[in-house]
């Protein structure tokens, strides 16, 4: 018996030694325990962190690296008198970008605007300083104020935004909801737009951009893809925040009011006196008009420059699909020469003019083409 049972004790162990030494033992599933991988549980590029960026993120950083240090914060108090008579400050806030070393700031005239605001700046570095403003101009929401700098400033290029195309790329940076040194990218959505601010104003040649633009956005600068300075940030469509409708100042109308106040003129507004409406291709046929079309006259205002060079404003009105139209009045085709043809060829011809500059107007009138020479006159200043 003894013996049986160490036969039976070396065939099991010399059977284990073979199973063990001549093959791998897979173990029934209730021995087996989940084991942890080698590696880590996530996957990442084989290439180092950091790399691989593409061209269009590279150029986004290199911009904001050099023009966020060009943005400032401006906050403001200005002081209102409530309905009791008591003093009350409210206080504002939106942003600027630098224009040169001596401390200039371009801003929305809406950021500082009332009565005796006490304006601060907040550069970049957190320095704070007491702003003075220099000029303002409500008809373009626009303003200049500067600071004194104790050291050197970095500032921001101004570009040329008669030459903006829809569709190029551009970026925001501001500081919306008081987050300092956000940016945004998108695209420029349209251009020659028109809107009415909140005090009624109405803001000409505007550029619509689809980069995200919030409150305290205001004054900050919209930028191309070589870091220069193509618009002011000014609007959002809506009193909230954004969704995708912002709109910007063109550059090169704070260009003429840095230049007027540099020369120590009077800023005013060039102004025809005229409103108009596009009219091209069928409907300027359905109208009998050249089908190249232009703008058609509405209205000619008393007294105004248009009105003193004799041009003229609508006859009688018609229905055309769901829209009133005046006829009978001059068809703009041409300023300057330069055939119109484009919604806002007039705001972006004035844009290049002062007060008393000439603007050559080509009319269509009365089945004939004609020039006429206009010295233009000043908008009437709006209270602010």
């Amino acid at each position: 018996m003894k013996f049986r049972t160490l036969l039976l004790a070396l065939v099991i162990a010399g059977g284990f030694i073979w199973v063990t030494t001549t093959r791998k033992w897979d173990p029934p599933s209730f021995f087996r325990t989940s084991s942890r991988a080698a590696g880590p549980m996530w996957s990442e590029p084989s290439v180092a962190r950091g790399a691989g960026l593409g061209a269009d993120e590279l150029n986004n950083i290199d911009i904001y690296k050099t023009a966020h240090i060009g943005t400032v914060n401006i906050s403001s108090t200005v002081y209102r008198r409530g309905w009791f008579g008591q003093i009350i400050p409210e206080p504002g806030t939106g942003s600027g970008f630098l224009i040169d070393a001596e401390g200039r700031i371009l801003t929305n005239h809406h950021v500082v605007s009332g009565r005796a605001p006490e304006v601060v700046v907040t550069l970049a570095d957190k320095t704070r300083y007491k702003a003075q403003i220099l000029v303002r101009d409500p008809s373009n929401d626009l303003a200049l104020i500067k600071i004194q700098p104790k050291g050197k400033v970095n500032y921001l290029r101004l570009g040329d935004s008669d030459s903006l195309q829809v569709g190029q790329k551009v970026l925001a940076i501001g500081n919306p909801f008081g987050l300092d040194g956000t940016l945004t990218t998108g695209i420029i959505s349209s251009l020659g737009r028109q809107l009415t601010d909140e005090n009624g104003r109405t803001l000409e040649g505007m550029v619509q951009t689809d980069a995200a633009i919030n409150p305290g956005n205001s004054g900050g600068p919209l930028l191309d893809s070589q870091g220069n300075v193509i618009g002011i940030n000014t609007a959002i469509y809506g009193p909230g925040g954004n969704i995708g409708l912002g709109f910007a100042m063109p550059v090169n109308r704070a260009k003429n009011m840095l230049e007027d106040f540099q020369a120590g003129r009077k800023f005013g507004r060039p102004w025809l006196g005229v409103t108009v409406l596009p009219v091209f291709g069928d409907l300027a046929e359905l109208l009998e008009l050249p089908k190249e079309g232009g703008l058609l006259i509405q209205d000619v205002g008393e007294g105004t420059a248009a009105d003193q060079a004799g041009l003229r404003g609508a006859r009688r009105f018609v229905i055309v699909g769901n829209t009133e139209v005046g006829i009978g009045g001059d068809l703009i085709m041409e300023l300057d020469g330069q055939r119109v043809d484009r919604g806002d060829a007039l705001t972006r011809a004035l844009n290049r003019k002062r007060p008393g500059d000439p603007l050559n107007v080509t009319i269509y009138r009365g089945g004939r083409r004609t020039t006429v020479k206009v010295a233009l006159g000043e908008r009437p200043e709006e209270r602010f």
